[in-house]
This record gives C-alpha cells, sequence and structure tokens, in this order.
C-alpha cells in the first residue's frame, strides 16, 4: 500500500467481518453480477471519491475458486497462429524480446484480440494470449462471474501470465506489460494497484498496463455483500487508458474523474478519449453488432479503422516510454 495518498483518492480495505462474512464468499464470487451498481462520476468522482477494496485474504480467496490455467511452453511463430487461441507467440530470433499479455473481452478470445497478438509480434514482442473462459468451461463473463471466473481470478490469471513469460530465456524480464480490453481492462486497472498485486501473493506486478475501454466503476454485489472499485488509489505502474466517448456500455466518464484525481497524486496514468468511438471500435467482427448490456441497456458496437491504427501508435508508443530497452553497460577502457 503507498505511503502517500491524497485526500481525494483515500483507500479504504475492508475489514474481515466489515458487512459480510468470510464463509460467503464463494457464493459471491461464484456467482451472477448482474445487479452490478455502476453510480456515475459526479457521484463517485473528483474529491468525494474513496475508493474501496477487499482484504487481501478475500481478495486471495475469490481468485482461486477457479483453478489455474495451463499456460503454453511451446512458443509458435506468428505463421503458425491462424485462430484465435491461448499461445505463446514469439518473433524471430534469440531475444531477449519485451513481452506481452494479452488479456480479452468478456466474451472470451475473438478475431480483435488475436489481430492485436499478431501487431504486437510484429513489432518486436512475446505474446502471451489468453484465455480465462474456454478452459473452464465459460462461454461468457459479460453479466457476471461463472464457474469461479471473476476479475480477482482474472488478475490472478494475468499474474501468472507475468511470471511464465519471465521465465522464458528469450524474454527480457523486466519489460513485461499486460494489455487488456474491456474485461481484460477492468483486470488491468486492478493490477495497476498494489493491494492487488501483494493481495495475489505476486513480488512484481506488470512494467506496463494498457486498459482499452475498460469500465471503471465499483461493483456492488447483490444481497448487501460489500463493493470494491475496479479502479483504486495506489496505483503503482504506469498505466494507459484509452477510451471512446460514445461508449455506452462502458462510459468514459466514469473513469475520467478517476484518472484526474490519480494524476493530482502524482501516480503515473495517462488516458485519451476518442471522440465518436464506441465501446470495441477494434472489433471489426462486430461492426453495427448492438445487445442489451447487464445493466438492461442497449449498446452499439462500430470498428473504427482509424481509430484503431491510431490506438495501435499509442499502445506502442506507451509501452516504448514505459518500459525503455536497457542499453548494455560498457565497461570504462583503461
Amino acid at each position: 500500500m503507498p505511503n502517500r495518498v491524497s485526500r481525494c483518492a483515500k483507500h479504504r480495505f475492508l475489514k474481515p467481518l466489515e458487512r459480510w462474512r468470510f464463509g460467503a464468499l464463494a457464493a459471491l464470487v461464484a456467482g451472477s453480477l448482474a445487479d452490478w451498481s455502476t453510480g456515475g462520476a459526479a457521484a463517485q468522482g473528483g474529491p468525494q471519491w474513496t475508493p474501496l477494496a477487499w482484504e487481501a485474504e478475500a481478495i486471495y480467496r475469490g481468485a482461486t475458486i477457479a483453478s489455474d490455467l495451463v499456460l503454453p511452453d511451446a512458443a509458435d511463430s506468428i505463421d503458425q497462429f491462424t485462430a484465435a487461441r491461448m499461445a505463446l507467440l514469439k518473433p524471430d530470433g534469440a531475444g531477449p524480446f519485451p513481452a506481452i499479455a494479452l488479456l480479452h473481452q468478456c466474451a472470451g478470445l475473438n478475431p480483435a484480440v488475436a489481430a492485436w497478438a499478431r501487431r504486437a509480434v510484429t513489432r518486436g514482442y512475446v505474446v502471451l494470449l489468453l484465455d480465462s473462459l474456454g478452459p473452464r468451461d465459460v462461454r461468457s463473463v459479460c453479466f457476471g462471474p461463472k464457474n469461479g471466473v471473476n476479475f480477482f481470478r482474472g488478475a490472478r490469471d494475468a499474474m501468472q501470465a507475468a511470471v511464465h513469460l519471465r521465465r522464458q530465456a528469450y524474454v527480457d524480464k523486466n519489460r513485461v506489460a499486460l494489455v487488456g480490453f474491456s474485461w481484460g481492462a477492468m483486470v488491468g486497472l486492478m493490477v495497476a494497484g498494489s493491494h492487488t498485486v501483494s493481495a495475489l501473493k505476486f513480488d512484481k506486478g506488470f512494467a506496463a498496463v494498457a486498459s482499452f475501454y475498460p469500465g471503471c466503476f465499483r461493483v456492488t454485489p447483490p444481497n448487501g455483500r460489500p463493493p470494491f472499485d475496479i479502479v483504486n488509489s495506489d496505483v503503482s505502474q504506469p498505466l494507459l487508458v484509452l477510451m471512446g466517448d460514445a461508449d455506452t456500455e462502458t462510459p468514459a466518464p466514469d473513469c475520467i474523474d478517476k484518472l484526474d484525481a490519480l494524476k493530482r497524486d502524482a501516480r503515473p496514468v495517462e488516458w485519451h478519449l476518442y471522440p465518436g468511438a464506441t465501446h470495441c471500435w477494434d472489433c471489426q467482427q462486430l461492426d453495427g453488432f448492438s445487445k442489451i448490456d447487464f445493466r438492461g441497456r442497449r449498446v452499439e458496437y462500430h470498428f473504427r479503422k482509424d481509430i484503431t491504427e491510431d490506438s495501435e501508435r499509442r499502445l506502442f508508443a506507451f509501452l516504448e516510454r514505459a518500459m525503455p530497452k536497457q542499453l548494455p553497460q560498457v565497461s570504462p577502457s583503461r
């Protein structure tokens, strides 16, 4: 937990028996969160925003209801990657390369996330493309957790992916990032903070985190169980957040006031708001798709090639700044 916290970003950790009992935790994180409360920027943002977080023991219990993923050991070339699947991908050569763990949206792997894997490998990154749903027989967590797959489980998947990448001889162990989309982006916001990382029993987080169109709301589970915030005040790693101002599924105003508060507290955050961009602007396969979201609102997706290209430029420029390549030290000549 950081030593310096501004008045606008105080972080309150719930006591283990405050308003709930640990014995109800399994039911909480395994059940549906269809009754999520998103609040609004006016209610939760600005100087009155006081983020809530579960205690470390509760986070760890929630993250370990579902079993760990079996992560791939053998690296494939990009030519072998022909469909969206969990995979470890690397550029040609011995490295060491920077690396990215990619985490999908709430409905799992799709062609858009696979396209980001290809872009990253082409730019010289090792990629571990995660699948938090399929191996656990889950099709979607868009309406809440299923089979133990919840935000905390996603965070543990991401952290285990970071450890797995650092074990590879061809990966630069100091240059491992997480890039998440929607649900995966919300997981990214959580693991950008030191409390979640330590609660999940990891000593080291990611060198950088990038979140595409995340939700920044306060999750209020049903039945009077305690809420927790997706964004917290202890962001300790460089964080990039990309949002669309026409996104009605995860509205940008829910994020911006909180990010402003973090910036005022000198946290390493930056963001960009795209005019006219909807949720999932990079999802060409969903262009024109509409649905009813978990709050009962109709949302639409519109693919934007121009914004996808700009977000690619912003993402990799951010990663280069946040994880600069270290030049080898040269011994002084005698």
